[in-house]
Parts: structure tokens; C-alpha cells; sequence
């Protein structure tokens, strides 16, 4: 039984993308058409999250989590994956998310918004081994309360660290976003960290593995939240769901 932990967020740098097309095979979109409309979309994440992004709450206890208003996306993933310093690449901020050298140092369900419609959700991280067994259990109910109690949640970006792949921890935390339907798209991380070329085997190597599950998004996208390489393709992701 893998219990939910607060979470260390590291530093990341240069990151690549894998797509996979969702056209039939017997309906070819023009180059130039690709193109212009994958153009459209990185623009219009760009404006999204050019906008003054803001702390609203952090909720320690599932009942005081907010009213599910408005569009929700959250962001998980295993302690040191870097999930904070993602969140501050994205929004284009230095300290919106609280950055430690202290793993498990994440206790709470964080929300952020740049006016009403839609919400960057973080959640503690999960993994930390030496998180007390009392508070690993608080956080895991933390968790589960949220991941099963937000209809207008719209998906949740699991952090996969580039250098490990997928982890034991991780598959758990797929398997229950699969049984509770919560749609999900992994995002590598610390891609720096590894020799030319490995990024891109890795990604392969992790969109193969989630395949078959039900509840993934095809696209893997490997960031850097150090130099912004596949930031603007995840910003371009989370547009998507924009009102």
C-alpha cells in the first residue's frame, strides 16, 4: 500500500516532447494546417499564463477543501521530482510555488489561479520514505479526498523523474487515477541529467508503458523548468481546458 508524502521540487533543464496524431489514418491534415493550428495553441497558452498568477489557499484536511467552481488541473508526482519549480516555469515566476533543499517539505493541497475559470492545483508529493507514518496517512486521505471529489477536475499532469522512469510509487498512483477516472498526462522531468539522446528513449520507453491504461493522455512531454524547453507545449496543454 503506497501512502501519499509531502514533496521536495528540484531544478530541471533542457526537455523534448513525443505526440502521437489522433487523426484517422484516411484523414491526412496538411503540414501547414499541423502546424499552424499547434502554433495557435502554444499562443494561446502563452497569453494564458502571461497573465498575474496568485496563491489562493492551501488546504491541510479534506474538509476544508474549496467548492469544486470553475476548471481545476493538478500536478503530482513522487518527492525531488520537481514539481514546484515546473509550476513556477509555467506561470513564468520565480517563488508563486515554494521551492525546498528539504524533501517532503509539501504538506498541503495548493491552489493557484489567475482569475476565476481556471486553477493550477498542486499536491503533496508521494514516496518520501521517511515522512511519519501518521502524517504520510493524513496526506494519502488528503489526497484521495480531492482526486475523488472534483468533477470539475480536468486532468492531472503526473511529474515522472527522467533519470528513474516510471517508479513503483508512480504505477500505484496510475493505477488509482485509472480506477477513479481522473484523466492524466505525464510530464518528465530533470532531463538535463541525462546523456544526448536518453530523453527521448525514456519518453518512448514511458508512452509504450502507459498505453493500455484508460485513463492516460498519448502525449508525454519532457520539460525543463530551467531553460523553458516543452514549456510552452505543456502551457499549450493546459489552454486547452481554458475557459
Amino acid at each position: 500500500m503506497w501512502r501519499w508524502t509531502p514533496a521536495f521540487d528540484g531544478v530541471t533543464r533542457d526537455g523534448w516532447a513525443i505526440t502521437h496524431s489522433m487523426m484517422p489514418s484516411d484523414s491526412p491534415v496538411p503540414d501547414d494546417d499541423a502546424e499552424a493550428a499547434q502554433a495557435a495553441r502554444i499562443e494561446k497558452g502563452r497569453l494564458l499564463f502571461a497573465r498575474p498568477w496568485t496563491f489562493v489557499m492551501g488546504v491541510a484536511k479534506p474538509d476544508g477543501l474549496p467548492p469544486p467552481e470553475g476548471i481545476e488541473v493538478a500536478f503530482a508526482g513522487r518527492s525531488n521530482v520537481g514539481k514546484s519549480s515546473l509550476l513556477n516555469a509555467l506561470v513564468g515566476q520565480k517563488a508563486l510555488a515554494r521551492t525546498s533543499n528539504t524533501p517532503g517539505r509539501t504538506r498541503e493541497v495548493n491552489f493557484f489561479a489567475a482569475g476565476p475559470g481556471l486553477s493550477l492545483v498542486d499536491m503533496p508529493g508521494y514516496g518520501y520514505a521517511r515522512a511519519e507514518k501518521k502524517l504520510a496517512d493524513s496526506w494519502s486521505r488528503l489526497v484521495f479526498a480531492y482526486l475523488r471529489g472534483r468533477p470539475n477536475l480536468r486532468r492531472a499532469y503526473v511529474l515522472i523523474d527522467a533519470r528513474r522512469g516510471l517508479m513503483a510509487n508512480d504505477r500505484e498512483v496510475l493505477d488509482l487515477l485509472d480506477k477513479t477516472a481522473v484523466s492524466y498526462q505525464l510530464v518528465l522531468t530533470k532531463a538535463d541529467k541525462l546523456r544526448a539522446g536518453e530523453a527521448e528513449t525514456v519518453a518512448a520507453t514511458t508512452a509504450a508503458a502507459i498505453r493500455k491504461r484508460p485513463a492516460a493522455h498519448p502525449v508525454v512531454l519532457t520539460t525543463s523548468a530551467e531553460t523553458g524547453a516543452g514549456i510552452d507545449l505543456l502551457r499549450a496543454e493546459i489552454a486547452d481546458f481554458a475557459p
